[in-house]
């Protein structure tokens, strides 16, 4: 009797020990429903679509901003012109809207200095309304503009006019030149005259050159510039579903960035 109850009580010893045995050896977490068949769902990864930072979107300019104009806090308004893909599916199709913010502008010199203005996109909004804030730079310019665009600051400066500037004077000066000839001859003396006209005439060019402001910083309805994404964007299946929307054409078009002040010849004006 007793070697029967010592017998049961071994065997349920040892039963438990392989028990207890088998559950240390089994994986756990994640594994173990990987190994009982049942793999874990990573919504997260697996069924999101992720645009990664340092992605670049072109955008297109729907309203025009000037140094001349505008004011810190002005809003911008832009729309993208190309796809860009996730996971194979266009996560943000063409004609969605990026709106932004100028943060600091500059007026061009009278004597030197150029029109500065900053430029931050704030967020992102797709055609079937859903919307994705952010805090992104601008990091290229329609290779048409004749602003320069400094990367490391995001700074859209101006183009300089110093060659007008001389043009300006040289032309003030010619022309006071002939007047002052054209005096001399009545009066006997062409050649003082020529001389103190030219004088006179470089004096109220660099005097124009000196009343007038540099050319402003402009980004022109329809010019392209390229936002940097600072962040990573997620969108589910659900967010870039557009079957029920409707993607509709650029309403950017325009005449572009502004031509060149240097290649239309402006005139400073003359106080005479």
């Amino acid at each position: 009797m007793h070697f029967r109850i010592a017998s049961i009580v071994v065997f349920s010893a040892a039963a438990a020990f392989a028990q207890d045995q088998l559950r240390q050896d089994q994986p756990k977490g994640d594994a173990a429903q990987q190994t009982n068949g049942w793999p874990k769902a990573d919504s997260g990864t697996a069924n999101d679509f992720v645009i990664k930072p340092g992605t670049k979107v072109p955008l297109s300019m729907i309203n025009s901003v000037s140094t001349k104009n505008a004011s810190e806090g002005d809003r911008v308004y832009l729309e993208t012109v190309f796809p860009i893909l996730a996971n194979g599916r266009v996560a943000i199709p063409p004609g969605s809207y990026v709106a932004g913010t100028i943060t600091e502008i500059k007026r061009p010199g009278r004597v030197k200095g150029r029109g500065e203005l900053y430029l931050r996109f704030d967020s992102l909004t797709l055609p079937n309304g859903v919307t994705r804030d952010f805090r992104s730079r601008i990091g290229g310019l329609d290779g048409r503009a004749s602003e320069e665009l400094d990367k490391n600051e995001g700074k859209i400066k101006s183009e300089g006019n110093k060659a007008g500037d001389l043009r300006t004077v040289g032309e003030a000066a010619g022309a006071g030149a002939g007047i002052g000839g054209l005096a001399g001859v009545s009066s006997g003396h062409t050649g003082m005259g020529a001389g103190i006209g030219a004088a006179a005439g470089a004096t109220a060019g660099l005097l124009g050159v000196l009343l007038t402001r540099g050319p402003d910083a402009v980004l022109a309805k329809g010019t392209t510039v390229e936002m940097v994404l600072d962040r990573t964007l997620t969108f589910d299946a659900q967010d870039i579903d557009f079957s029920h929307s409707m993607l509709t054409h650029s309403v950017s078009d325009g005449p572009g960035p502004a031509p060149s002040q240097k290649d239309t010849s402006v005139r400073r004006r003359w106080p005479f």
